[in-house]
């Protein structure tokens, strides 16, 4: 617990002279008076927009949170921030990431607020704004705004994007025709909500379960579902008590609360993009969090939540299962039970009550999905510095493999040749793509999992080896390496690649070779020139000058690290 009490908002109101005034007259413009300014300041951070699909409902979600914040003594002031939406926004929402960070944390410190509730939803709102948060290290609650309803269509459940997938690779194989692939369309997205399967958003989600960060039942609670709205508002009831005991984000999410994440990320088969965020978050609050410790938990912490796309199901029937209080509870002893939470209880105890309704969905420990989690911490000289799969969702056949490498040199480049009839590349060959990593995407795109070559799909494959700098969508699948450190664009060994180099995957003995020798590699090196940088000014070029690699989780070189805001912080009128 922090020994200082946060009392920004009485700095502010309670000035001397024309500050202070100042203050007061312009609130109560709003229609507030001194009584309301008397009570704590909680700031609802919303990132609502209509350019958010995934974040519509959090305007609603807002009012709830007021509601609980008022009945609990507070004061609630909402106020908005960059809002990410990955359908959206170009070329990725991961680009601008890091600008939502930065929003995030210059809000909390600049207003007079004594607490903030983060309103996330959609895949990098949430590391967004947790990492904002951990940096300006104020009392801090999340609440999400819950995954959509499944999707439906002839009888089948879908899920949203893993059957977007699945089901376009069948139409350009010419197993759909035109209009039931239409069809299919109109009925896979059918209500507000992130992804409803076990994609990126619903494993940050879940995971600030995990750190402590939210509330138990954030996680599963459906977009649509009416407990949503009480979670919410018991979440602003919980910020005023945060406000009044003082208690930062930092005594919250520890060291013990990221490992306790980890051990979650594992059970649930969860998305890739979290060995992105969850080291960036941890680095704002001076925690290092070494692909080797994600590597480490997820090799004895088995998958125990059948989830798609590494399982059969989706979000709701986690709920209905018993959400992730129950996964906790499962694997209670992989976690750090005495961990504190923002309910003021530990891990353990708000474990113990969970109940599991379906043991299909949620599995006992000695019946697992999966012996293992779902994702395997890669090395050797293809990436001296790491590499990741998700062998959960990958082929078994090809989880040791060996093959000649068919190389693009660019997004561009693969889309302009991969369908090309006269491309040479057969089902055994290894298709690498350089340059898509957090400089050379620029931003790190999800496009890791592209599509395989048309007329391999017509052969009837279904799956190869890829390999990558970039990232891929936590809904996707196949036999996928991602992150690739060094990347390519600042002359990682994965820019001297050449079609038909030998290239070997080891997914059991966690290594991913280049079988070239290391005369010729020296070679290579010394020809190679950097790519055109694609920005040279504004954010743009802020950000390739200063993002770190994917295993420091592609921040700022210099936004790492925290520096807690301060009772008396306040700006002079």
């Amino acid at each position: 617990m922090a020994d200082e009490k946060i009392s920004r908002s009485r700095t502010f109101f309670g000035e001397e002279g024309v500050a202070g005034f100042t203050h007061r007259a312009f609130t109560k413009a709003m229609g507030f008076d001194d009584e309301d300014m008397q009570r704590p300041v909680i700031g609802i951070c919303n990132t609502a927009s209509d350019l958010n699909n995934c974040n519509r409902n959090l305007t609603e979600v807002a009012q709830a949170v007021e509601r609980g914040v008022w009945q609990a003594g507070g004061f609630p002031l909402t106020f908005p921030t960059i809002s990410l939406g990955e359908i959206f926004l170009n070329p990725t929402s991961m680009l601008f990431r890091n600008l939502a960070a930065m929003d995030t944390e210059e809000m909390i410190r600049a207003q007079p607020i004594d607490a903030v509730v983060l309103l996330v939803n959609c895949d990098k709102t949430t590391p967004a704004a947790l990492m904002g948060a951990a940096s300006a290290d104020a009392p801090t609650i999340m609440v999400s705004g819950g995954p959509m309803l499944s999707g439906h269509f002839q009888g089948q459940t879908l899920g949203a994007c893993t059957d977007c997938r699945r089901l376009t690779a069948e139409y350009r194989a010419g197993e759909l025709d035109e209009d039931t692939y239409k069809e299919i369309e109109d009925g896979i997205v059918r209500s507000t909500g992130h992804c409803m399967v076990m994609g990126t958003a619903s494993t940050m989600n879940s995971l600030a379960e995990a750190l402590g960060i939210a509330l138990p039942g954030n996680g599963a609670i459906p977009a649509p579902d009416a407990r949503r709205l009480r979670l919410a508002e018991a979440s602003g009831r919980r910020a005023v008590a945060l406000a009044e005991s003082g208690t930062r984000m930092s005594d919250i999410v520890t060291r013990e609360a990221f490992e306790n994440a980890l051990a979650l990320l594992a059970a649930l088969g969860g998305s890739t993009n979290a060995v992105v965020h969850l080291p960036a978050i941890a680095g704002r609050l001076g925690i290092d969090l070494p692909l080797s410790l994600f590597d480490e938990i997820s090799q004895r912490v088995p998958i125990i939540a059948n989830m798609r796309p590494a399982g059969a199901y989706q979000m709701e029937d986690l709920f209905h299962a018993g959400g992730i209080p129950a996964v906790m509870r499962q694997i209670l002893p992989h976690l750090h039970g005495d961990a504190l939470t923002v309910n003021g209880k530990t891990v353990a105890e708000n474990a113990e009550g969970a109940k599991i309704y379906n043991e299909d969905v949620i599995r006992p420990l000695d019946n697992p999905l999966q012996p293992e989690g779902g994702i395997s911490l890669l090395q050797g000289n293809l990436a001296p510095d790491g590499a990741i799969i998700k062998h959960s969702c990958a082929s078994e056949h090809l989880m040791h493999h060996r093959g000649r490498a068919v190389v693009f040199n660019g997004f561009a480049d693969l889309q302009a040749r991969l369908d090309d009839p006269d491309l040479d590349v057969n089902e055994n060959d290894i298709l690498v793509l350089q340059n898509a990593g957090p400089v050379g995407g620029p931003g790190m795109p999800e496009i890791g999992n592209f599509a395989l070559p048309r007329k391999l799909l017509q052969q009837g494959v279904r799956d190869m080896v890829r390999i990558s700098d970039a990232r891929m969508s936590g809904t996707a699948f196949g036999t996928i390496v991602l992150h690739v450190a060094p990347e390519a664009a600042i002359g990682g060994t994965l820019a001297l690649v050449q079609d038909g180099d030998e290239i070997e995957l080891d997914v059991p003995n966690r290594r991913l070779t280049l079988h070239v020798d290391d005369t010729e590699l020296d070679r290579r090196k010394a020809e190679w020139t950097a790519p055109d940088p694609q920005y040279t000014r504004g954010y743009g070029k802020l950000y390739l000058d200063t993002v770190n690699q994917a295993p420091l989780g592609a921040d700022f070189d210099f936004l790492r690290g925290k520096d807690p805001v301060q009772a008396t912080e306040q700006p002079k009128f």
